[in-house]
């Protein structure tokens, strides 16, 4: 025989708080009859949790709703979105990226922090390479950057910062698995930022985190089931099932560079992705099938050059086709993998070279799937871009503040 818990009157309180905090997050001001409306709460409980969260410090009294009659009914009552502050953080091997927000995800400053010719340019997974005395200082220079642009928006003390990182994080710990070659100053920038006194630091991957811009803001924003591919100067995946991310035992969810595959001419390894997926698709990859086909092609092999022949491709109409049914293959044949495995129902081309490539490319890896798995699985172009990294990390940071501040889950 089950038993019934009824809710204390304290949890009865953090719940209805809570509440009424997120729909005033989302809907912006309120009177207090709409929360009533919104919430179904009585007139005096919506009253007293009013009271409770002036006092509180995070909610305050925003004007008067200007249909409404003069009066206590036509007051407005917002979140107080100073009550705390969250950093993002986005480390690339060319830098680091970073925004100061509000409690709502509200942008108060950005800051641009370049490696520097010294940190160097990176190997073929888009990891840089250099570590010297320079890259150290680049450490250094991005929290004395933050706090300072912190400082500059009127803010003293960050509740909570995000960073967005290539490589491993372990989901139990929240470290940096640096066994992979990242550069030594990802490490020093991470030991950096958990000395920060009085500041929650979060670690994450970085595809995951455009993964989770995609599901709350981008082109998965209606789907609690999908898989985002990463196709850039590296490739990766993020996996979101049942509107929750995925992480692994590891933090090693997604790290498709590393599947074995036909075409390559050889297997991966622990410490090196060529013979996996990467060889078929990396940016390296995209440029070699390009100048294969006859398309010109940046030596280089890097993101911009990669991105540049897809959209040169896409442009080119029927003369780049075949370059796009070539690389739309490529693309199938991993994600195919992926789908009969996790069967998401849905693929989201994301990174620079997958949004290059449009709905052009899309379209034709959806025919090239379809081909490869019997499982039906739309395939859509990522809508966050560069800035999906960022996103996330504001996302993650805010998450965190608020469940602080709200309580709960």
């Amino acid at each position: 025989m089950s038993t019934v818990r009824t809710a204390t009157p304290s949890t009865a309180r953090a719940i209805n708080d809570r509440l009424a905090l997120n729909l005033l997050l989302e809907q912006g001001p309120l009177t207090a009859t709409e929360l009533r409306e919104l919430t179904g709460l009585s007139r005096p409980t919506v009253s007293d949790l009013l009271d409770r969260l002036q006092r509180g410090g995070l909610v305050a009294l925003a004007g008067e709703r200007g249909e409404a009659r003069r009066g206590p009914n036509a007051r407005l009552y917002a979140l107080v979105t100073s009550r705390a502050h969250i950093a993002a953080i986005d480390v690339r091997s060319v830098g680091v990226s970073l925004v100061i927000a509000d409690l709502a995800g509200h942008t108060l400053a950005t800051a641009e922090i370049p490696a520097g010719p010294e940190v160097g340019r990176g190997d073929e997974t888009g990891r840089s390479a250099g570590t010297g005395h320079g890259a150290e200082g680049l450490a250094g220079r991005t929290v004395r950057t933050l706090l300072d642009t912190a400082r500059k928006a009127g803010v003293e003390q960050l509740h909570t910062v995000a960073v967005g990182i290539p490589g491993l994080v372990d989901p139990a710990t929240g470290r940096l698995d640096n066994t992979g070659g990242l550069p030594g100053w990802h490490t020093e920038l991470i030991a950096a930022l958990r000395e920060l006194p009085g500041t929650g630091l979060i670690l994450e991957n970085e595809v995951n985190l455009a993964c989770i811009t995609e599901h709350r803001t981008g082109a998965a924003s209606d789907r609690d089931t999908f898989v985002l591919l990463w196709l850039g100067h590296g490739t990766g995946a993020g996996v979101m099932l049942d509107g929750r991310l995925r992480r692994g035992a590891s933090g090693g969810t997604g790290e498709i560079g590393f599947l074995p595959v036909p075409g390559t001419d050889r297997l991966p390894n622990a410490s090196d992705c060529d013979g996996g997926f990467h060889a078929l698709v990396g940016s390296s990859a995209v440029c070699a099938l390009a100048r294969a086909l006859g398309l010109p092609a940046d030596a280089a092999g890097d993101a911009a050059a990669a991105e540049a022949v897809v959209h040169a491709a896409v442009a080119a109409g029927p003369a780049g086709a075949p370059f796009l049914d070539a690389f739309a293959g490529r693309v199938a044949v991993g994600a195919a993998a992926i789908c009969v495995v996790l069967d998401p129902g849905c693929v989201v081309l994301g990174g620079e070279v997958g949004r290059a490539g449009g709905t052009e490319l899309a379209g034709r890896v959806a025919g090239k799937l379809a081909e490869l798995s019997p499982l039906r699985t739309e395939v859509r172009v990522g809508a966050v871009g560069g800035g999906g990294v960022l996103g996330g990390a504001v996302l993650l940071a805010c998450d965190a503040a608020r469940r602080d501040l709200f309580g709960g889950p």
